[in-house]
């Protein structure tokens, strides 16, 4: 059969994208992975925690292996060894003389202890590898009724802590010192961040897997700093990229029959690439313009 191809009529894309049901699970549970990943993002970006969200989602891998292993579906997996890797990190903490050289240590050690466990997991199970290796791709188009129920409490419980103590976070990360002497319990929130990015990890997996996580977690929120420095705006912003690199990646990929992951990833990338340039573009321009205006002063 000839694979659907996409026309000038709107109205008949969208038919042709939701006439079967497992599309249906997909864009349901994109939309919510879009959802959580570009809120927890945002504060990944802002706070420097990208090494640590990459660890977090190479955790997933083991945790997903371990899963198969004991015959449990692998995003419980997913979800006890991301959480677990957080309060890790999170119990490292930050010092405010060591920076983020304790924190990155923490994270490079677990990220290297994930992996050999990954590797154990992997020789152990006896079975067929396929279901592991569609941890490091991303399976959204073979998403179950279940996963999206599971997707829709995780990301619930996610944007609903962010929403509760996203303000404190902010303030925590711009000036800890004045955040933490104002009352803001500096070390507790940084570790229920932490658990909020682990669970965004571990249902972003689904979609990109975990070679590709950055896709949703830090790319949208990249473009959207570059864009805004007003939280609220850059949150938002970062919010509205993630939906439609998710949305517009699962529609390539449903006339194409390419993965989700490749349009996703490629189109976050594209867009981050064209804001950077434009933005140098417009400095350069400008400090021509500077140049210009002192050299003619000094010539009058």
């Amino acid at each position: 059969m000839s694979q659907p191809g996409p026309s000038w009529d709107l109205v008949a894309d969208v038919q042709l994208l939701l006439q079967f049901h497992f599309m249906h699970n997909a864009f349901g549970a994109a939309t919510l992975v879009a959802l959580l990943a570009g809120a927890a993002g945002y504060f990944v970006v802002l706070r420097g925690q990208s090494f640590a969200a990459h660890m977090l989602s190479q955790v997933g891998f083991p945790g997903a292996a371990g899963a198969v292993l004991v015959h449990v579906a692998p995003v419980f997996g997913l979800i006890v060894f991301c959480v677990v890797a957080a309060l890790g990190i999170g119990w490292v903490g930050r010092t405010v003389d060591a920076g983020h050289r304790a924190e990155s240590a923490a994270v490079a050690s677990i990220l290297a202890f994930s992996l050999g466990l990954g590797l154990l997991f992997f020789r152990l199970y006896a079975g067929s590898a396929a279901g592991i290796y569609s941890f490091l791709f991303g399976t959204i188009l073979g998403i179950s009724d279940r996963d999206v129920q599971l997707t829709f409490v995780v990301a619930l419980l996610g944007v609903a802590a962010l929403a509760i103590f996203g303000r404190q976070l902010v303030f925590a990360t711009v000036d800890p010192d004045v955040a933490e002497a104002r009352g803001v319990r500096v070390r507790r929130i940084s570790i229920a961040f932490l658990v909020v990015l682990a669970l965004a990890v571990a249902i972003t997996v689904q979609i990109v897997g975990t070679l590709l996580i950055f896709a949703l977690l830090v790319a949208p929120a990249a473009s959207a700093l570059q864009l805004t420095a007003r939280p609220a705006r850059a949150l938002a912003l970062s919010i509205v990229l993630s939906l439609a690199f998710t949305w517009l990646g699962l529609a390539l990929a449903y006339f194409s029959n390419l993965p989700v992951g490749f349009f996703i990833t490629s189109l976050a990338f594209a867009v981050y690439v064209a804001i950077r340039a434009v933005k140098g573009a417009l400095a350069l321009r400008t400090g021509k313009q500077h140049i210009r205006r002192a050299w003619s002063a000094a010539k009058a």
